[in-house]
């Protein structure tokens, strides 16, 4: 039995989930949503997930609270280095200006199916990107990249100026939506109100999250700034490295206490 569940598993359509953002810091809810998603699709037995892709914003993106790409960059690889399967990508900071996400999504995808594809080269390996999955060329079928995201994605479609009508499609139709949701949310009914999303609603998965966790990066930004204690809200790898490099307006672990000479 076990064999014909193996022989199964080998022939569901791969999948890899990719998360966009700032990650200014990066919150263990950033880890969650790649592990909830993952556990949706196998225990379902729909899909297999080859990998999981986090690709923080370029610098000019300027949003308030946007530390330094090399720092955030640091920060999570800190977030995600217990994770034999979440990685880094840094592809999109070291682009020249700020990049669509429509843009982000179809380099990874290119990237991952051009590589299955391509003629073996061991000489190749040392120049692969550290964000590739590996074990992709067991199988020579390929791989859709789907957009991870939470709820207040979704919802950001909506938002008057901020999305081209053409992205969102180019989004949903040509990759795919992974959406985490909060028990007593209503995503449904966003979808039934944008013709778009709609119109591609096949290719938009609803995932609800049943332990929930509302810590935000933003949240975490100002209760730094006021010196409260963000302890086991984040990482202790992260938090440290954030005290160290004095971001968010936190003292370093190396400063001298006040009032001492």
């Amino acid at each position: 039995m076990s064999g014909f569940i193996e022989e199964k598993n080998c022939m569901l359509p791969r999948v890899a989930l990719i998360a966009c953002g700032c990650f200014s810091p990066p919150t263990p809810m950033h880890m969650r949503l790649f592990e909830i998603a993952r556990d949706y699709f196998e225990l379902r037995g729909t899909h297999k997930v080859v990998g999981g892709i986090i690709s923080p914003t370029h610098d000019s993106y300027g949003k308030k609270g946007l530390a330094p790409s090399l720092d955030r960059c640091a920060m999570i690889k800190l977030a995600s280095q217990t994770s034999n399967w979440i990685r880094l990508s840094d592809w999109e900071v070291h682009q020249p200006q700020w990049m669509r996400t429509k843009a982000v999504l179809q380099y990874h995808q290119n990237f991952l199916n051009n590589h299955i594809n391509s003629p073996y080269d061991e000489e190749q390996n040392d120049l692969l990107p550290g964000w590739l999955p590996l074990g992709l060329r067991e199988r020579r079928d390929p791989i859709r990249l789907k957009l991870l995201c939470g709820a207040d994605l979704l919802e950001s479609f909506a938002v008057p100026g901020l999305w081209a009508d053409e992205d969102i499609e180019e989004i949903v139709a040509n990759h795919g939506l992974v959406v985490i949701t909060r028990c007593g949310s209503n995503p449904e009914r966003f979808i039934f109100e944008s013709d778009i999303l709609s119109k591609y609603q096949r290719n938009i998965t609803l995932i609800t999250n049943w332990v929930p966790n509302e810590v935000s990066s933003s949240l975490v930004r100002r209760l730094l700034s006021r010196g409260e204690s963000v302890k086991y809200l984040l990482d202790d790898l992260v938090l440290n490295y954030i005290k160290r490099q004095g971001l968010y307006n936190v003292k370093s672990l190396d400063a001298p206490p006040e009032g001492s000479k």
